[in-house]
Formats: C-alpha cells, sequence, structure tokens
C-alpha cells in the first residue's frame, strides 16, 4: 500500500510540474509575440498576442504591396502583418498611414518617399490601446536623443503611446507599422540621419 501511495504521488507531482511548465511556456510564447519579457504572462497580453509577421526591407526601394487589398472602397485597414510607411494623419485614435519607399539620391544617401500625389494607396486603422512604441528618438517632444538599436536601425526606446500620436501627427515619420486584426499594435521608427 505505501508503494501504491508513493506512485500516485510521485505521478501526481510529475503531472502537476508537467501542466505547470506547460502553462509558463504558453505565457513565455505569448509574451515574446506581444514584445514583452515576462514569464508569467497575463490575460490583457494572451488577448493582444500576434504573430511574429515577417520584417520588410528597412530601405527597400519599392512599395509594398497588400494583395487583395481593395483602394476602391474608401480608406480603411491594411492586411495583417509589417508594413514599411509613415503616418500621415491621427483623428479619434485612427492612424491613417501609407507605405513608403527608400529612394537614392546622388548628393546624399537618399530619403524616404510617399506614393506620389494624386495615388490612393493610403490605409486607416484604430491604433490599439497598448500599442507598442518603440522610438528612435526618444520620448521627448525634441527627439533629440538617439534611442537606436546600432545593428538595425530601429527604434529600441518604448515610449508611451501619447507621444507616438503627438509626435506621428505632426511629421511623418519613416516606421514599421504592424497591424493585426485591423489595429495598428507596434510602431517602431526607422532612424534617419
Amino acid at each position: 500500500m505505501n508503494t501504491t501511495m508513493r506512485t500516485l504521488l510521485a505521478g501526481g507531482t510529475a503531472a502537476a510540474a508537467l501542466l505547470a511548465s506547460g502553462v509558463a511556456a504558453h505565457a513565455a510564447t505569448t509574451a515574446t509575440a506581444t514584445g514583452t519579457a515576462t514569464a508569467t504572462g497575463t490575460a490583457s497580453q494572451a488577448a493582444t498576442a500576434y504573430p511574429a509577421y515577417k520584417k520588410p526591407a528597412i530601405f527597400g526601394t519599392s512599395f509594398q504591396a497588400d494583395p487583395g487589398h481593395d483602394f476602391t472602397k474608401g480608406i480603411h485597414s491594411r492586411h495583417n502583418g509589417i508594413l514599411r510607411g509613415w503616418i500621415t494623419d491621427v483623428r479619434d485614435g485612427v492612424a491613417e498611414y501609407e507605405p513608403i519607399k527608400w529612394k537614392r539620391s546622388k548628393t546624399t544617401e537618399g530619403y524616404f518617399v510617399g506614393p506620389p500625389e494624386g495615388d490612393v494607396t493610403a490605409y486607416a486603422s484604430p491604433i490599439a490601446k497598448d500599442v507598442v512604441f518603440l522610438s528612435a528618438y526618444g520620448c521627448k517632444p525634441t527627439m533629440a536623443a538617439m534611442t537606436v538599436d546600432r545593428n538595425t536601425g530601429l527604434g529600441a526606446k518604448r515610449c508611451p503611446a501619447s507621444v507616438l500620436v503627438k509626435r506621428h501627427d505632426k511629421q511623418r515619420q519613416p516606421s514599421l507599422i504592424t497591424v493585426h486584426q485591423g489595429k495598428i499594435v507596434k510602431v517602431q521608427e526607422i532612424y534617419t540621419p
């Protein structure tokens, strides 16, 4: 009887450990997908998790396509994924944005450009309440600090959504804009000297 009881206890302990490790692994996966580094996760993180979409070439020289998007039906959200673009307007928590491409120059390294005047290639999506905004220029209005990942040239400083709205509503800042289920869930600025 003692052997049977020990076996049951050992089996129950092993099952509990396995279950706990599975929950922790799931929470870690969810946290990674949302860009956070916690191992416990929370209900709000699980609700806002999104896949790790493939990043476009940061200095790509052509506009990214959005297959299946019908621009004749008015301005609406882009499909899920990451767009190299910039925000052109923010109103009532909804951002209008357009794709951008790198244009080489004979006098400088180059610069980003949007679609030509009259082109209807533009999108509009609500900004998620828990949007991740990674700035290449710090969180202050002056944009004096360089807070960039030196390997990628992308913003590395997490700033509040209020900074994102104020900065990007006033000027077109090249960024990687992640859209998931019709909402902007992440904006990561591209550093341009």
